[in-house]
């Protein structure tokens, strides 16, 4: 059998109504979309792209391998052929042939709806399916950009539900003004938005989990309305204080950077930020797992013996657990990738406040709990 190399996959279009153009015009994303009759049509920049699925084992949003030779197999199929060579034994004895991890850019340009996603263990006993647990790294964002994450203050399941009917969440939501190299780890059961031009690299479990709580009245309009899921979602949600230690700024020009900083380790994965400006030599036996390269700044190659691998700012790419020794290298000395692993699972996740009482007065929640 042919030695595994690094993937790097067909980019997948989402169309979403607070999207933007920069994930053409800025990273430089080559989409097409297929009619029923397999027809395609390039996409342009006059149309608003709100997500790009870079790794995904999502079904019907299956990445397939860009070049090689198994160019053409979609994820799945590698997962179901390679097994554990492709996501390392602990990992699949874990997840089995699911790809843990969804891999996005969003490109966050009008008012993305508030929203809110469920942890492992609801997932799991209501859906029957992965939480959402996602880490986002800002790329860009325009001096008006804001990022709405938490409550400003300990809120009850009645005010934030009186507010979403009044049309004033967001009045009661911690406010984040973000900046080029911020890292946000968006917890489980974390209200969040965001609005005015924000680029986005996005690491989250391998689920489309997401709960819609207020759409700045856009639920309101018949031509804009989208399915709302507060009542579904009002007992998932984390009424504390927002917990600021999950924001981390990017760090002042003045400082010599490290190499390696560490954005989050937690059950569903770690995510460091490397700051290339010389090679490096990757033990891949050190991980044990999968290793995902997401490059945010300049550009850079893997090098596997004599083959070499190139990988441009916007463009992600999968090193499968197989995978020999190899050399991380960049092009340029400004050069930053995102790496992404398999996660910690030694200890348990706790998202939610368990003192914390998320029914509202005179609610019949009957049944509310059945998957």
């Amino acid at each position: 059998m042919k030695k595994l190399y690094p993937f790097k996959f067909i980019p997948i279009p989402s169309r979403r109504v607070w999207g933007g153009n920069a994930l053409i015009k800025t990273l430089g994303k080559s989409f097409v979309e297929c009619d029923e009759q397999g027809n395609e049509t390039p996409l342009t920049e006059n149309d608003l792209i709100g997500e790009s699925w870079e790794i995904s084992d999502m079904g019907e949003q299956d990445s397939v391998v860009k070049e090689g030779w198994l160019a053409g197999n979609t994820i799945s199929e590698l997962m179901e052929t390679y097994l554990e060579k492709m996501v390392g034994e602990k990992t699949y004895q874990y997840f089995g042939r699911q790809f843990p991890l969804l891999i996005k850019f969003l490109d966050i340009h009008q008012k993305l709806s508030v929203q809110v996603h469920p942890n492992d263990e609801v997932a799991m006993q209501r859906y029957d399916s992965l939480g959402k647990a996602e880490i986002w790294y800002v790329m860009d964002a325009q001096p008006d950009a804001k990022v709405y994450m938490g409550f400003k203050k300990d809120t009850t399941a009645q005010e934030f539900y009186d507010a979403c009917k009044a049309g004033t969440a967001h009045e009661l939501l911690n406010v984040i003004q973000p900046k080029k190299g911020d890292a946000i780890f968006v917890t489980p059961g974390t209200v969040h938005a965001a609005e005015g031009g924000i680029l986005i690299a996005e690491i989250q479990e391998s689920s489309d989990m997401t709960f819609r709580l207020y759409d700045w009245g856009r639920e309101n309009n018949p031509a804009t309305a989208r399915k709302m899921h507060l009542d579904e979602a009002i007992d998932l949600i984390n009424y504390s204080k927002y917990d600021e230690s999950l924001y981390k700024k990017a760090s002042c020009g003045c400082c010599e950077k490290p190499l390696t900083e560490n954005l989050v380790e937690c059950p569903q994965f770690t995510v460091n930020k490397l700051n290339l400006s010389d090679p490096i030599h990757v033990y891949t036996d050190k991980f044990e797992s999968y290793i995902i390269y997401i490059c945010v700044e300049g550009e850079a190659f893997v090098q596997v013996g004599e083959e070499v691998y190139p990988l441009k700012k916007g463009e992600s790419m999968l090193v499968p657990a197989d995978m020999p020794d190899f050399l991380l290298v960049p092009r340029d000395r400004s050069t930053v990738i995102i790496e992404a692993t398999d996660g910690v699972r030694e200890e348990n996740d706790e998202y939610i406040d368990p003192e914390t009482e998320a029914f509202l007065e005179d609610e019949d929640y009957e049944g509310i709990n059945e998957q």
